[in-house]
């Protein structure tokens, strides 16, 4: 019997994985962009970040119909894109298709449909049809929807901001590796922020069925030629009633290798700077994990944060003192959250001795922050500063 990928090297495993799937159809496309994209901002000695966003699919299929997927809309990646281009970076936004994306994200929420912002005002005399009036945006939101305009067109005018959407974790990991070889050339201005919520198990492209899983026996003695018109196959569609015998789906998965230390050691540039994320739901748990996540695959930094407190607060799990620094949004200004639990804010930070390292934002809210602060408004300049210090360093070493 062959070993399994996870019981492989990680050369080897990598070299297994991606000989499981054919590379994406898009992929020599985005390489192009990509590749156009960072050689004018080597040539302009800009930072790039490469911000990764939204979940992943699991197909259960290779024709798929069913997949696996997480709850993830985007909201952490395409609100930090905004931020890392107020700080001057230009930014590779590699989002899961259809989640939210950098600016539309203000407008593209059920609870904020872009339509509300919108009315009709009333038809002028010489409009050519009498009963047409132009389409406006409602007074009371011009402010805030010309902010967020200008906002998006200066980053798309300057060549600042390029889109490149994955579906599958299969898709998303080929194109992490090709993007983050890439981007050799940019040295310690590369930067990797890795928000996206990938999946832990998959089902190996061999091991899965070509067809849709049927959900019901299919008769020994079926033939094509029996399929129309035979009422021996349940389709749940108009059926008198269901089947005798129900039948189960059980899925074997196996575990995603984990790439994220060849990221740091084979596939990235040379000094630059990985940021990745560690999401639980147990607060005693939460510090832990991320360290543990931090020595496995030798990153720089490993942000923590809770299912029911992430926009309210995240932890700094760094391999040089402080360690553990926690980030809050104070309270009197913490925006609404439906999955929130005030209550559980500060469960997980660990405090020995005295208080451990915290950071509050003292700041005033943005305009465009509502009714709180977006932590990713905190977050994104800490992190920016950790960037200038590594590249600071790395520049005295060299000198």
């Amino acid at each position: 019997m062959s070993p399994s990928i996870g019981d492989m090297e990680p050369a080897e495993a990598e070299s297994a994985y991606f000989n499981e799937y054919p590379p994406p159809k898009a992929l020599p496309k985005h390489e192009a962009l990509a590749r156009a994209f960072i050689e004018r901002h080597v040539e302009a000695n800009r930072r790039v970040v490469l911000v990764t966003s939204g979940g992943t699919t699991v197909p259960l299929e290779a024709q798929t119909v069913r997949f696996i997927d997480n709850f993830s809309a985007g909201t952490r990646g395409a609100t930090s894109a905004e931020y890392f281009l107020e700080q001057g970076y230009a930014v590779i936004f590699l989002h899961r298709q259809y989640s939210l994306l950098p600016y539309s994200r203000h407008y593209s929420h059920s609870t904020n449909c872009f339509l509300d912002f919108m009315d009709e005002a009333p038809p002028t005399s010489d409009s050519e049809n009498p009963d047409h009036g132009r389409i406006v945006v409602r007074s009371e939101y011009q402010d805030e929807m010309r902010d967020v305009l200008r906002k998006y067109r200066y980053a798309k005018q300057n060549n600042l901001l390029l889109l490149l959407p994955f579906t599958t974790v299969s898709e998303y990991m080929f194109e992490l590796r090709s993007l983050a070889k890439l981007m050799q050339p940019l040295g310690s201005n590369a930067l990797f922020y890795l928000a996206a919520a990938v999946s832990d198990f998959f089902i190996p492209r061999s091991r899965m069925a070509e067809h849709k899983i049927q959900s019901s026996e299919i008769p020994a003695n079926f033939s094509h030629e029996d399929a129309i018109g035979s009422n021996e196959i349940y389709t749940g569609e108009n059926a008198p009633e269901p089947p005798k015998a129900s039948k189960k789906l059980v899925i074997d998965l196996d575990p995603v290798p984990k790439f994220l230390h060849r990221l740091v050691d084979g596939w990235s540039p040379e000094g630059s700077m990985v940021v990745s994320f560690k999401l639980e739901t147990d607060p005693s748990l939460l510090v832990y994990k991320a360290k543990t996540a931090l020595q496995r695959y030798s990153h720089h930094l490993v942000i923590g944060n809770l299912l029911s407190t992430r926009k309210w607060e995240v932890v700094f799990i760094t391999p040089n003192p402080p360690y553990e620094r926690w980030i809050r949004v104070p309270k009197a200004r913490r925006s609404k959250s439906i999955s929130g639990v005030e209550d559980q804010v500060g469960l997980a930070e660990i405090k020995k001795g005295k208080e451990a390292s915290s950071n509050e934002s003292e700041k005033p809210p943005s305009e465009s922050a509502g009714d709180g602060i977006e932590i990713e408004s905190i977050i994104i300049p800490e992190l920016v500063k950790l960037h200038g210090a590594m590249i600071q360093d790395r520049t005295d070493k060299a000198q």
